[in-house]
């Protein structure tokens, strides 16, 4: 099988750690060896993991106008070109972004199969890097069935000097489905007993992720994913899976308030301890917040702090480190141009300088959901109170979630995060039902809440299920996905269309097919409903 690819020519990265220490990766040392020349060095396999993870890097770049950006979110204004017309429903096949977050997935799925192709020559000390292969290539397929729908599902290197891509043609969603299950299933095996890094796939992640793809899937199997979301919930502590969460007794006093019955002794105020909980919520995201607490909030700036990233909450993440290079590539950027490198960020349309783009503008729907006096925690760690003005129902409000600084950045990209497996073990235990006393589900459920400041819950409805991710996840590109997966989008999306003056239909809650990829073979794909 090596003699398959011994003219390919591979770009990697080489890691200047070991797994064993969870640091920020470092792939900002591009070098470039023939395939064969790779696997006879020591970690050669190493190396071409970390350029799965590397080509991945690009793969959040863009995603969030192609899923945020269509849902009841955000909105952009109606004065930047291309991407007012994806937030309104009429994205083209031919659209640059459509295209690119194809080809972006692609990619890190053709270095992952290099892995898998030659996984027999893996030796033992690095056999994980075969589990974090199938991993990747099932993360990547993810991301594609729940964007374009039908898709293909590529296991092995094409050769391009062959017609080896007509075997692979757009199947069923279901069986995409099957085949991402199976892919994480794999991984699990190959990844159990591995050093957990947080930046690299690990077998907790992958548990919970087959559990999402179960959820996702057209026919969800709800018993399956419980199954497996409560291997990693009933043992988070085995996994170091916690939210971050102070509790009242530990939290910090911003200001004195007297007892009224002692006033020599300070009162803990509720405002007080929930602006314990926003500092605990910006922190997931390797946010602090400078010093300030004026009438009761935090009013201070956010800014990135690497030293924070890691941390029990987040399972899985893609590194970004703040470099200062020329040599860098942004989400439009052709695959030739794309030179390993960490001197790169996600989507810029999402940091502090975003809003020059005009795209993460909080929607009027939005902005009705989480008001700062119904969401005393999450408001202030998602939303630039700053631009923040109720009397203004044109304002232009942006979020703060990611406070990096211009296009190549140093906020890392969360994958998934404890809070999203506490969620989904609810979904899991509800059962596409209506509602559930089940106390599992209300625990799981009333973790997220207790760690957003707000009461407790006795009964857990699909709908409080579904405000509750829309919410906690505002800006992580869920909620579009949430919507599909609940049954929701027609209803919630035709809604916010008809309101909004938009041109949503049924069939666009999923992506045109690129027009690129059927021009490549034609006759040969076909084009989704709706377009």
């Amino acid at each position: 099988m090596k003699n398959i690819y011994k003219n390919i020519v591979v770009g990697f990265s080489f890691l200047a750690l070991l797994t064993s220490c969870e640091t920020e990766l470092d792939l900002s040392n591009p070098t470039a060896l023939s395939l064969e020349e790779l696997l006879q060095t020591d970690d050669g396999f190493i190396a071409l993991s970390n350029g799965v993870l590397d080509a991945y890097q690009k793969v959040p770049a863009n995603e969030f106008y192609l899923t945020e950006l269509r849902s009841d979110n955000v909105r952009a204004n109606s004065e930047n070109g291309n991407f007012p017309l994806i937030s309104s429903y009429n994205v083209d096949p031919n659209n640059g972004d459509v295209a690119t977050y194809y080809s972006n997935n692609m990619h890190a799925i053709k270095h992952a199969n290099t892995i898998i192709d030659n996984r027999f020559l893996a030796p033992e000390s690095q056999q994980y890097t075969v589990g974090e292969a199938y991993f990747m290539r099932a993360l990547c397929h993810f991301n594609l069935v729940r964007a374009y729908q039908n898709v293909p599902y590529i296991d092995k290197v094409l050769d391009v000097t062959k017609d080896e891509a007509l075997d692979y043609p757009q199947l069923p969603e279901a069986e995409v489905y099957e085949k991402i299950i199976n892919d994480f299933k794999t991984s699990i095996a190959y990844l159990d007993g591995a050093t957990v890094n947080r930046y690299r796939p690990s077998k907790g992640a992958a548990i919970c992720l087959a559990a999402k793809a179960y959820l996702s899937q057209p026919s969800p199997n709800y018993g399956e994913a419980e199954l497996l979301l409560a291997s990693v919930v009933e043992n988070s502590a085995s996994y170091n899976y916690n939210l971050l969460f102070t509790e009242r007794s530990n939290a910090r006093q911003f200001e004195f308030n007297a007892d009224p019955l002692d006033p020599t002794n300070d009162l803990l105020t509720d405002d007080e301890y929930n602006a314990n909980l926003v500092i605990d919520y910006g922190n997931i995201f390797g946010n602090e917040i400078s010093d300030g607490y004026t009438d009761g909030v935090l009013d201070g700036s956010w800014s990135n702090n690497p030293g924070l990233e890691i941390n029990n909450e987040v399972i899985f993440s893609i590194a970004y480190d703040l470099v200062s290079s020329d040599n860098y590539v942004t989400s439009d950027s052709g695959l030739d141009d794309q030179v390993e490198t960490d001197s790169e960020s996600h989507s810029f349309a999402m940091t502090l300088q975003g809003p020059s783009n005009g795209v993460n503008i909080a929607t009027l729907e939005f902005l009705g959901v989480i008001k700062p006096e119904e969401q005393p925690v999450r408001f202030y760690a998602s939303i630039d109170a700053l631009s923040y003005n109720p009397a203004d129902i044109t304002n232009d409000t942006f979020n703060a979630k990611f406070p990096t600084d211009g296009e190549i950045g140093d906020n890392d990209w969360i994958v998934l995060r404890y809070a999203d497996v506490l969620l989904l073990y609810a979904e899991a235990i509800l059962a596409g039902g209506d509602s559930t006393t089940d106390t599992r589900a209300l625990d799981a459920f009333n973790q997220v809440r207790a760690r957003a400041g707000l009461d407790e819950e006795a009964i857990l409805t699909k709908q409080a299920l579904l405000d509750e991710r829309q919410v906690e996840f505002v800006y992580e590109n869920q909620r579009l996905y949430d919507l599909i997966r609940f049954n929701e989008a027609d209803n919630v999306l035709g809604t916010f269309s008809t309101n909004n003056s938009l041109n949503y239909t049924s069939g666009k809650k999923y992506l045109p097919f690129p027009q690129r990829e059927i021009d490549n073979l034609p006759n040969f794909y076909k084009q989704n409903n709706g377009y």
